[in-house]
């Protein structure tokens, strides 16, 4: 016994005295991989309780790393498991937002397409009467427009002279007159014309003719 106690007592002094550190367990793990454990000699019973208590040491240190790896890993766990408790409390409000738009929103527009297409029902039997209807009131259009130029070359022709109207008439086919006109004013002008050459060719020939005989003129006049 007393052996005993003073094995422990000397066993606790050189751990007073020789602390050993603290490691992880990965490390321990490769330190006992790589060095090997010394074997104490079978006749010492106090080296067996130092190999003994040494390791008993070692696995303390093993479990309280684990502890520790294991509070992080629960606090991660915990901060993990909060963080998908308010992604899933967010999915949830927007499934429950969706399906009150979807409820509210598919009714609505449901009724504004079928009002739609009954509009459009009603513009495709009214759209052939409507460009019928546009149609006639361009020709309409086309004739009144028509027959102001004709008004306003009509009073243009009225303002014109005489004179130059008939030297319209006559001498170009723009006159604004019926065929029936243009024939007439033409006929006259050449009959006009021919009397007048007629007329001129009598008068210069009794003219030479007085000049050959000699004929007095003035005074003692051809009785």
């Amino acid at each position: 016994m007393s052996h005993r106690y003073s094995s422990r007592s000397s066993f606790g002094d050189e751990d007073r005295q020789d602390p050993v550190p603290r490691v992880s367990n990965q490390q321990e793990t490769q330190r006992s991989s790589e060095s090997p454990t010394a074997e104490p000699a079978p006749g010492t019973l106090g080296a067996v309780f130092e190999c003994v208590s040494r390791r008993a040491l070692q696995y303390e240190r093993q479990i309280q790393d684990l502890e520790a790896k294991l509070t992080v890993d629960l606090s991660n766990s915990r901060a993990i498991e909060n963080l998908l408790h308010e992604v899933f409390s967010g999915l949830q409000q927007t499934q429950h937002r969706a399906d009150a738009a979807l409820a509210s929103t598919v009714p609505s527009v449901q009724h504004a397409l079928e009002e739609d297409l009954d509009e459009l029902r009603v513009l495709e039997h009214s759209l052939p009467i409507v460009g019928r209807q546009v149609h006639d009131i361009r020709n309409v259009y086309d004739r009144g427009r028509d027959k102001a130029q004709e008004l306003v070359s009509a009073l243009e022709w009225l303002n014109t002279p005489l004179s130059l109207r008939l030297r319209t008439i006559i001498f170009t086919s723009n006159a604004p007159v019926s065929t029936r006109w243009k024939a007439l004013i033409r006929s006259l002008f050449a009959f006009a014309f021919l009397a007048c050459m007629w007329i001129g060719w009598i008068t210069l020939r009794g003219a030479v003719r007085a000049h050959r005989q000699r004929l007095v003129w003035g005074e003692h006049l051809m009785s």
